[in-house]
């Protein structure tokens, strides 16, 4: 895309380690995306537009593809206008594809889908619309067909349905057309591209009447604007039940410019894509509903100058000079940022000073003077700002009616989810210097992806050790050739180990009172709370209405709701009097008593382990456990001890448990090595295989789908027939073609950890293997003795 966009000269590819978006030594040496970069570009070239005609740019967020770092995929998603999804010819839909387009679905992000690796042996395109369909639950719209040499072996091109016009590449990745005299003189070919036209048109006339209406005037024989429009409507409005499917191959750049004009003409721009959903307070609305004009007048609210939200972190000052390293990358929902103008930070509840607005470019960075709504950028110079915070630039107004400034300040765009951590490694550093140094890098890493967790051991003896705890093996490794190389920090490293959690076994234990009195900060001062630990139930769901708060705020009461790693956070003020006036910062002492409280959950009371499905209510009285202004730490501190106190009487009466991580394990491999794997998995490993099936099958009228029972009738799909299946004798192999079978378990996570690199000797690398985190499960018998 770069190239053809005329942003790089040459033609990244990932197996030279030369890309430009995977600029990470370590990305180009493993030959993967590891984190996600962003680049803005112009599309279409000046040469290929009309006189008066102006390019479109193109923001564009290159995702890793990896399992373990789909935290890095979920931060991106909420900010992005429309996503291309890319599927492997050969594979077809893996699990890791079904879980970010759940994601995707999640936040209504219009969907093109484009087949790649259409010249490997095995490829099919037949399989991959036909997965699209049964394993993604969406139609798929066949806008392109696969362009093949006569023998049906070679793969040159594509066939533009729409257009009916060919595009064939050359090895240099120049395109020519194809003529349609050429196309019409493939009698088999011809038909085909007729029949993709007809099947396209009625599948768009059962989602849009406009279409239909031309339908009924003209016939199937429509221009190919209308249909374009058609698809444009389609796409933006139904919510990835529908998607248009493209075809090509990256390696030879067959396809890519094609591709490039469907992003424009199909997938809509920052006015045209779908509304934000927002949180003030503990209202959830639509960021066009909080700023439109009409509501502003309407309530004599104040407006917000900018608003704005932080998808990414970057700390690496070898690729940015100039930058003190740190970059935050933004996008812009309403308003413009502009250099130099103070922000304000809803999730940390301070402002900040950004000193530069810059344009990224993978790497590379040009300073601007601001950024318009839409684009997305990056800032410069903000100290404390995570991925997943919310930037505003506060109006001018103080006092308003409606919606006012204080509840204007609390308004945040969804973050993403967090999941718990499942793996850890153990570091510990070389004397004081080093000690400081480490801590600072983690504090840092940990900025950048909220997924990695640390933390610093409080035993006497321990506190140059350090745990640093991710979502897997890779995750990990990652995280530690960055602490060597990026931050140059002098430590020992432990083997990845399984990220074990407790959990409390009755259904309730408590409420315990603390009040701290001490000097904190050279300030005396006295604040305490009372706490009630309560276990969430296994199956529901942490956030299930039924284990909220049995009654609403009463007079002189208000009540704030966290959720945390698996866990619930209730903290409750009481004692405010009739008109619910309190003493103090109703939000900022909610934040310090989540603190403390989840900070006692971070290490439990029988082997250090963090807490794991327990629902924390602090209940904080303003008449007796209030001490005044500058408690601020008397406060966090009295949660932190009335939560530990809380846990080790617990463990004094032996109801803390140890739960290990169980993973849901999906492995496509050869049928000749599958019963082999799935002896393994059952018999050492402490595995359930739950299913054994054929990898990406075709057959059958419906399909499973991780969607529900709102299935599509594969039958009624349209998929073109790959050639090379039709002059194959029954009796000889297809092309290439493996049969795979995929293999579904659960597995503890303790016997995946090194899997991989197992299932590659059983396979000869003919696998694909993905997990993910499915629950954590009470360890019993000889596990818990090993432990």
């Amino acid at each position: 895309m770069l190239y053809y966009s005329g942003v790089s000269r040459h033609l990244g590819n990932v197996d030279h380690g030369d890309t430009i978006t995977d600029f990470l030594p370590m990305e180009r040496a493993r030959g993967i995306t590891i984190q996600s970069a962003a680049i803005s570009f112009n599309w279409p070239p000046k040469q290929h537009l009309q006189e008066g005609q102006n390019p479109k740019t193109i923001n564009l967020i290159d995702t890793p593809g990896h399992q373990d770092f789909r935290f890095e995929v979920d931060r991106c998603l909420p900010v992005l206008d429309g996503a291309v999804c890319i599927i492997d010819a050969v594979k077809g839909v893996e699990a890791h594809t079904e879980r970010v387009w759940a994601s995707a679905q999640q936040h209504s992000i219009p969907r093109l889908v484009f087949v790649n690796k259409l010249d490997r042996d095995g490829a099919s395109f037949q399989k991959s619309i036909m997965d699209v369909a049964s394993r993604l639950n969406a139609w798929p719209l066949v806008c392109q067909l696969p362009l093949w040499d006569k023998t049906g072996e070679e793969f040159q091109g594509v066939v533009d349905v729409i257009e009916r016009r060919g595009m064939r590449w050359s090895a240099a990745g120049v395109c020519s057309l194809v003529k349609e005299e050429t196309l019409r003189a493939n009698e088999t070919l011809w038909n085909e591209i007729e029949t993709a036209r007809v099947k396209l048109i009625e599948r768009l006339c059962e989602d849009d009447d406009e279409l239909v209406e031309a339908f009924s005037e003209i016939g199937t024989d429509l221009p190919s604007p209308l249909i374009k429009a058609s698809i444009r409507r389609v796409v933006r409005t139904a919510n990835g039940s529908v998607v248009p499917v493209f075809a090509g191959s990256s390696l030879r750049n067959i396809g890519v410019e094609p591709l490039l004009d469907a992003v424009v003409d199909y997938l809509p721009s920052p006015e045209q894509a779908p509304d934000v959903e927002v949180r003030i307070g503990k209202e959830t609305k639509m960021l066009s509903e909080v700023m439109s004009d009409k509501a502003v007048t309407a309530a004599a609210s104040p407006k917000a100058g900018a608003l704005a939200s932080v998808f990414k972190v970057v700390n690496d000052p070898n690729l940015f000079p100039g930058t003190h390293g740190m970059l935050t990358f933004v996008r812009v929902y309403h308003g413009s940022l502009h250099k130099n103008a103070q922000v304000w930070n809803a999730n940390l509840a301070k402002f900040e000073k950004p000193f530069h607005i810059a344009q990224v470019s993978a790497s590379k960075i040009g300073e601007i003077p601001y950024l318009a709504p839409g684009q997305i950028g990056a800032v410069t110079g903000l100290k404390t700002a995570r991925t997943g915070d919310t930037l505003h630039i506060l109006p001018t107004q103080q006092s308003h009616k409606g919606l006012s400034l204080a509840n204007l300040r609390t308004m945040t765009i969804r973050p993403p989810d967090v999941g718990p951590a499942v793996a850890f490694v153990s570091v510990e550093a070389y004397g004081a210097v080093e000690t400081k140094k480490l801590a600072d890098a983690l504090n840092k890493l940990a900025r950048e992806d909220p997924s990695l967790r640390w933390s610093r051991g409080d035993e006497p003896g321990s506190e140059d050790t350090f745990v640093l705890s991710g979502m897997g093996q890779l995750h990990l490794d990652v995280a530690m050739d960055r602490l060597r190389t990026t931050y140059q920090v002098n430590a020992s490293f432990s083997d990845v180990q399984v990220d074990y959690k407790e959990c409390i076994t009755v259904p309730s234990t408590g409420p315990y009172r603390h009040v701290y009195e001490r000097v904190v900060a050279n300030k005396s001062g006295m604040a305490a709370c009372t706490v009630e630990i309560e276990q969430i139930e296994e199956g529901s769901e942490a956030s299930d209405e039924d284990h909220q708060l049995k009654r609403p705020d009463a007079p002189g009461e208000s009540t704030f709701t966290f959720e945390r790693d698996g866990n619930v956070f209730h903290i409750c003020f009481t004692g405010g009097g009739d008109d619910t006036v309190f003493p103090f910062d109703l939000d900022m002492v909610s934040r310090q008593l989540f603190s403390g409280a989840y900070g006692a959950l971070a290490r439990g009371p029988r082997r250090g382990s963090p807490m794991h499905g327990c629902r924390v209510t602090v209940v904080f009285n303003a008449e007796t456990d209030y001490g005044g202004a500058g408690t601020d730490g008397h406060i966090v501190n009295a949660a932190l001890n009335a939560v530990r106190n809380a846990l080790r009487e617990a463990h004094n009466r032996s109801q803390v448990a140890v739960l290990e991580p169980v993973m849901n394990v999906h492995i496509a491999a050869p049928d000749d090595s599958a019963g082999a794997i799935q002896r393994d998995i059952t018999g050492s490993r402490g595995g359930v295989v739950l299913e054994m099936r054929e990898s990406s099958s075709t057959g059958g009228s419906s399909s499973s789908s991780i969607f529900g029972d709102n299935l599509i009738d594969l039958s009624q799909v349209y998929a073109p027939a790959d050639p090379y299946v039709s002059i194959q004798s029954l009796r000889e192999e297809k092309r290439g073609v493996t049969r795979l079978l995929e293999i579904v378990a659960t597995v503890p996570l303790k016997e995946m950890l090194a899997y991989d690199s197992r299932l590659r000797s059983m396979t000869g690398g003919r696998h694909s293997f993905t997990m993910e985190l499915v629950s954590f499960e009470r360890v019993k018998g000889s596990r818990e003795k090993d432990l």
